[in-house]
C-alpha cells in the first residue's frame, strides 16, 4: 500500500510540473511567413478571375513584385494596363503570421506598404507592387507543310517536329502557329522555302524578346503499331467558333465539309461560296473558286484529292454535281440527274472510294427512307439508282436527311445509317444488297439528340466508323457528341451506342458557341474522317450549326 501511494504521488508531481500558464506557451511558427500572392481582376468581364499567382521563394525578401501578364487572356490582345490600378490581392500566410493593414484592392502601379508580424510579435515592413510582364512562351503549337498533306508531330520536351512522309519535301513552305504574341520564328518557313528532306533548326523568340526555344524539324518514317490508332494519341486540335469565319447560322444553313490536300473546305449550304482553311490550324485562308457550280446543297470528297460540289435539287429539278481538285481552279461538271425521286436531294452526300477510279456516291432523299446511289467505275459515274431502306422508318424533323457512306466500295460490306427517332435514335447496320437491317446499336435515350451523321474510313488496317450525335438544344447542355467504332468485324457492332464492344473513342461534350440562343432549324451537322496519305495519321473533323462549332481531333498509329 505504501509503495502504491508513493507511486501515485510521483506521477502527480510529473503532471503538475508539465503545466504552464497560457502566457508561457509559444505557438508553432514557420519561418517564411508569406508564401504566395494572388491577384484578381475587380472589373470587366473577368471580375474575380485570377490574373496572376506569385510564389515567394525568398524568406528574407521585403519587396514583392507581382508579375501580371501583358495580355489577358494570353491569346488575346486585351492589355491589362486598365486593371493595374485596382486589383484584388490575396495572401497565403504561414501559421500564426498576420499582415496589417489587411489586403484588399490595391493600386499595383505603386508601392503598397504593410507590416508582417510573426507569432513572437516580431514585425518587419514589406512592400507589394505589380509589374506587367511580356510572355516567355516560345513554343510551336502547330506545324504543317503548305500544299502537302504533311502535318508535323511536335514533341516540346525533346524540341523536335517529326514530318512523317516518304515524299520529296525539298523547297517547301510551312504553315505554323506559335505561342501567343511570340515575336518571331527564324528562319521563317512561311516565307522562305526550306529543304525538309534534311534536318532544319528553327528558333522561336518569345514576346519578352529574350526567351527562345529551338526546334529541329526531322523527316522521319517511324514504325507503326500492328493495327488501328495508338491509344493515347487522341488530341483535340481545335474547337472554333463559326462566327469567327463570318458564318451566321440561319434557317438556310446546312453545313458540310471536304478536304483538299492541306485545306479543309467549309460549305454553309445556303448558296454562299464555300471557304477554305488551313486544316491543321483552323486559320481561314479564303473562298474557293466556285466557277459555274452551285453549292446550295453540299460538298463532299474522297481521300485522293477530289471534291464534289452539289446544288439542292427539289423534286422535279436537276441535281448538278461538279468535281474539282483545287480551291483555286474552277470545278467541272461531273454528272447531272433529273430528280424524279419525289424528294429533295443534294443536301447530304458522301463518297466511298476513289472518284478517279472506283467509288460509290450516295445522296440522301430528304424526309424519306431512301437515297440515290451512283457506282463510279474508271472515274465515270454510272446511272443513278434509287434505293429504299427497309426497317428503319422515315427520317425527318430537325435532321431531315442523314449523312452516311458505304463501308467500302464492295456493296456486300453494307452501310451504317441512323436518324432521330425519339430517345436519340438507333444505329443500323444494313445489308448492302438487300438493303434491310442486319443488326443495330440502341440509341442514347436522349430525347433531344439524334445520331444521323456517319463516315467510314480505313486507317492502319482497321475500318473506323465515326458518328455524330446531333444535339438540338446546346443551350440546355444538350449539345453534340462524337462516337467512333472499330467496324472491321461488323459482328462486334452490338449493344448500345455508348457501350458497344466496337466503341473505341467518344467525346460526349462538344463545345457550343451559340451563346444560349435557341438554334434555328434545320439543326444539322457534318463529319469527316481523313487518313493522311502516308498512313501515319487520321484527322476527324466535325461542324455543327446548332452549336456554331468547327472541331478537329487527330490520331496516329506510330509505335512509341
Amino acid at each position: 500500500m505504501k509503495n502504491n501511494l508513493l507511486y501515485i504521488i510521483a506521477i502527480s508531481l510529473v503532471v503538475l510540473s508539465g503545466c504552464q500558464s497560457p502566457d508561457d506557451i509559444i505557438p508553432p511558427a514557420d519561418n517564411q511567413g508569406l508564401t504566395r500572392l494572388t491577384v484578381k481582376f475587380t472589373t470587366g468581364e473577368y471580375a474575380e478571375v485570377e490574373a496572376a499567382s506569385y510564389t515567394i521563394s525568398d524568406p528574407n525578401a521585403d519587396t514583392y513584385v507581382i508579375p501580371v501578364p501583358w495580355f489577358y487572356p494570353a491569346d488575346s490582345y486585351n492589355e491589362t494596363t486598365p486593371y493595374m490600378s485596382a486589383m484584388k490581392v490575396e495572401a497565403n500566410l504561414d501559421n500564426n503570421f498576420t499582415i496589417a493593414p489587411g489586403l484588399s484592392v490595391l493600386d499595383l502601379t505603386k508601392d503598397n506598404h504593410f507590416t508582417l508580424t510573426d507569432s513572437y510579435g516580431n514585425k518587419r515592413s514589406i512592400t507589394i507592387r505589380g509589374e506587367r510582364v511580356k510572355s516567355s512562351a516560345c513554343n510551336i503549337i502547330t506545324f504543317s507543310l503548305k500544299d502537302k498533306d504533311v502535318t508535323g508531330i511536335i514533341d516540346d520536351a525533346a524540341g523536335t517536329i517529326s514530318l512523317i512522309s516518304i515524299d520529296d519535301l525539298s523547297n517547301s513552305l510551312a504553315d505554323y502557329e506559335l505561342s501567343p504574341h511570340a515575336l518571331s520564328i527564324s528562319p521563317d518557313p512561311a516565307v522562305t522555302p526550306l529543304d525538309f528532306n534534311n534536318n532544319v533548326e528553327l528558333t522561336i523568340t518569345a514576346h519578352n524578346g529574350t526567351s527562345t526555344k529551338k526546334y529541329t524539324v526531322k523527316k522521319e518514317i517511324p514504325s507503326k503499331i500492328g493495327a488501328g490508332y495508338r491509344k493515347g494519341s487522341e488530341e483535340n486540335v481545335y474547337e472554333l467558333n463559326l462566327s469567327a469565319y463570318g458564318f451566321s447560322m440561319t434557317k438556310s444553313s446546312n453545313p458540310s465539309l471536304a478536304v483538299l490536300g492541306s485545306y479543309l473546305v467549309l460549305n454553309l449550304g445556303d448558296g454562299t461560296t464555300p471557304v477554305y482553311i488551313n486544316r491543321a490550324t483552323g486559320a481561314k485562308l479564303g473562298s474557293i473558286n466556285i466557277g459555274s457550280a452551285n453549292a446550295g446543297g453540299s460538298i463532299t470528297g474522297d481521300i485522293y484529292g477530289n471534291m464534289l460540289i452539289a446544288n439542292n435539287a427539289a423534286a422535279g429539278g436537276t441535281l448538278n454535281v461538279y468535281k474539282t481538285k483545287s480551291v483555286t481552279a474552277a470545278p467541272t461538271l461531273f454528272f447531272s440527274m433529273s430528280n424524279t425521286t419525289g424528294f429533295t436531294i443534294g443536301s447530304k452526300m458522301a463518297v466511298q472510294g476513289n472518284l478517279d477510279g472506283d467509288a460509290i456516291i450516295v445522296a440522301t432523299c430528304e424526309n424519306s427512307s431512301s437515297f440515290v446511289r451512283w457506282i463510279v467505275s474508271g472515274g465515270v459515274a454510272g446511272t443513278p439508282q434509287v434505293i429504299s431502306v427497309s426497317g428503319i422508318g422515315t427520317w425527318g424533323g430537325a435532321d431531315n436527311a442523314p449523312r452516311f457512306t458505304y463501308a467500302s466500295t464492295n456493296l456486300a460490306d453494307g452501310y451504317y445509317i441512323g436518324h432521330y427517332a425519339g430517345g436519340g435514335g438507333n444505329v443500323y447496320y444494313v445489308d448492302g444488297t438487300a438493303n434491310t437491317v442486319v443488326r443495330q446499336l440502341a440509341g442514347t435515350g436522349d430525347w433531344a439528340r439524334g445520331i444521323g451523321m456517319f463516315d467510314i474510313k480505313v486507317f492502319n488496317n482497321t475500318r473506323y466508323m465515326m458518328t455524330y450525335n446531333m444535339g438540338f438544344f446546346p443551350q440546355w447542355a444538350l449539345g453534340g457528341q462524337i462516337y467512333m467504332y472499330d467496324v472491321t468485324n461488323p459482328a462486334l457492332v452490338t449493344g448500345s451506342v455508348t457501350d458497344s464492344p466496337a466503341l473505341t473513342f467518344k467525346q460526349e461534350s462538344i463545345t457550343a458557341y451559340n451563346n444560349g440562343a435557341t438554334p434555328l432549324e434545320p439543326r444539322t451537322a457534318d463529319i469527316l474522317l481523313y487518313p493522311s496519305a502516308d498512313g501515319f495519321m487520321m484527322h476527324m473533323y466535325y461542324i455543327d450549326n446548332a452549336s456554331s462549332v468547327l472541331g478537329c481531333y487527330k490520331f496516329d498509329c506510330i509505335d512509341k
